[in-house]
């Protein structure tokens, strides 16, 4: 057998027997991911209702998943929504009751202007970014990569996000991370560092959030 076969089984068995894939399932979440911004949000209190969320890397939508119920006022996936969620991707997603989703390349001014226009003159409350890109294996041109996207995120939030608004956004321990922490706190006056229980131990991941843009 080849050792590749090998992890892909070893990942399957884990992933099913991961009992945060279980209560996402049981829960209707789309990915277990969403109880990582549940843990944040929980923590800092962070979304309200009333609020207009923009969600970065939105698919496959369990983070817009997890702020839709948090914006409803019965706590539901379906019905009434007080506040407005905007979702962004490279892929496609399958829709979501009450996510407004944009298909495009952040890095792109066209998908920027697209957001734009969906928020409408709205300012956002919140901003998640569970951007992530596909990496090479190169450690310093993954770094450069994970670096570029931060800084597109925290420009967004600058120039968009309401003064008093939160960024949440999932960095990866590595060469960049410093700078990564340092360019939150040049922009934001409090910066947290959260690793929620449902990211896996093994995993790099780490998450950072702004609270209030510095003027």
């Amino acid at each position: 057998m080849k050792k590749s076969s090998k992890v892909n089984r070893a990942w399957i068995h884990d992933h099913l027997n991961d009992p945060w894939v279980k209560l996402a399932n049981k829960e209707g979440y789309r990915a277990r991911a969403a109880y990582k911004l549940k843990e944040i949000d929980e923590t800092l209190h962070l979304i309200q209702p009333g609020h207009v969320v923009v969600d970065l890397g939105c698919a496959p939508g369990a983070w817009s998943q997890y702020v839709r119920r948090r914006l409803s006022p019965s706590g539901a996936a379906v019905g009434d929504l007080n506040g407005a969620i905007i979702g962004l991707d490279l892929l496609p997603m399958e829709p979501i009751e009450g996510v407004a989703f944009i298909q495009g390349d952040f890095r792109e001014d066209a998908t920027l202007s697209a957001l734009q226009t969906a928020l409408a003159g709205r300012q956002p409350d919140v901003v998640v970014s569970d951007m992530a890109p596909n990496l090479s294996g190169i450690a310093s041109a993954d770094a450069a990569r994970v670096e570029y996207l931060i800084e597109l995120a925290i420009d967004f939030a600058q120039n968009h996000m309401k003064p008093e608004g939160a960024l949440v956004a999932k960095v990866f321990h590595g060469s960049s991370y410093n700078s990564l922490v340092q360019r939150f706190k040049d922009a934001f006056v409090t910066v947290k560092t959260i690793k929620p229980k449902a990211s896996r131990d093994r995993s790099a991941e780490t998450f950072l959030v702004g609270l209030r843009l510095k003027r």
